[in-house]
């Protein structure tokens, strides 16, 4: 049996109606490292962590950082960028927490393999779990084909060190939303490339009453999600809040997750939020906690 981080599964599950909720209860023991079930009711089955726009980007150290996601009960962080890689890694390690995707562009005008900081990154990534969070291209510049070539060398020098790419679609680029992620992935045609479930990105694409079928059928493929309080719109202010904020029912979003055998790690998107970092985190950590009771089989 393929493990459940196997490329070309993403982190879905078996899927066995009989034995579902067993599957996924143990699948989640192993995830969270032996946790007990009635820790499990309040973290959920899937990692949780936190965007680094929302962890003082720009304004804490790699250790601070670290220290604020373990005091909050984040798994860990995503960050933007290549820089201060090694100072990053360090301090989450010795956190005991993870780092779970570095976010980076691929322009249609410049090869990846040009981008010194991306090929240190994916040699320093050698052994661990953390994927290349990639955006591409702008939507103004290029055509499939453009989007497909610098997806297939990104995923090329990532291979080399056993590292997987996920898409992560953005508007105003190629890759708009997840379904554009998907048609690229189709043509990419690399085990290692899957794609990211956005739901601010979704909603700025007017795709509110499409959300739990674009979870759907893009899950044998989903390798990252991010979440949020939000109302539909096609705006930061209304489609990014603190979690558990606005009419968006992200509960059954997650629901449809859990359906789909989706046991991979769901990120904080924090961008834009207004007050006080710590408070912001804080309450979607605990509309988190009483949203993972409410999933629990």
């Amino acid at each position: 049996m393929e493990s459940l981080d196997t490329p070309k599964r993403g982190w879905r599950a078996a899927r066995r109606p009989a034995t579902w909720r067993a599957l996924l209860l143990g699948s989640v023991l192993l995830l969270h490292g032996g946790a007990s079930a009635a820790e499990i009711s309040d973290r959920g089955p899937n990692p949780f962590f936190a965007m680094d726009n929302g962890v003082g980007r720009g304004r804490l150290t790699p250790v601070e950082q670290a220290e604020v996601v373990k005091d909050i009960g984040f798994d860990g962080i995503s960050y933007n960028g290549t820089q201060e890689l090694t100072e990053r890694l360090n301090a989450f390690d010795q956190a005991g927490l993870k780092i779970f995707g570095i976010y980076v562009h691929a322009s249609f005008e410049k090869p990846p393999r040009e981008d010194k900081g991306l090929a240190e990154a994916i040699l320093k990534l050698k052994g661990r779990d953390t994927v290349v969070w990639l955006t591409v291209g702008r939507l103004d510049k290029g055509e499939d084909a453009d989007a497909v070539r610098v997806v297939r060398e990104v995923a090329d020098m990532a291979a080399a060190s056993g590292v997987r790419v996920a898409l992560y679609p953005h508007r105003g680029d190629h890759v708009e939303t997840t379904e554009d992620a998907l048609r690229i992935v189709e043509q990419v045609g690399r085990p290692n490339v899957g794609v990211t479930f956005n739901l601010c990105h979704e909603l700025m694409a007017g795709n509110e009453q499409r959300l739990e079928t674009i979870l759907r059928t893009s899950a044998s493929k989903l390798y990252m999600v991010t979440i949020n309080g939000a109302d539909p719109g096609t705006n930061v202010e209304q489609t990014i809040q603190v979690l558990g904020e606005g009419r968006v029912d992200v509960l059954k979003l997650l629901k449809v997750l859990d359906a789909e055998g989706y046991l991979g790690p769901i990120g904080l998107q924090c961008y834009n939020v207004k007050g006080d970092m710590k408070e912001n985190l804080t309450r979607s950590m605990e509309a988190w906690k009483q949203m993972s009771r409410a999933r629990v089989p």
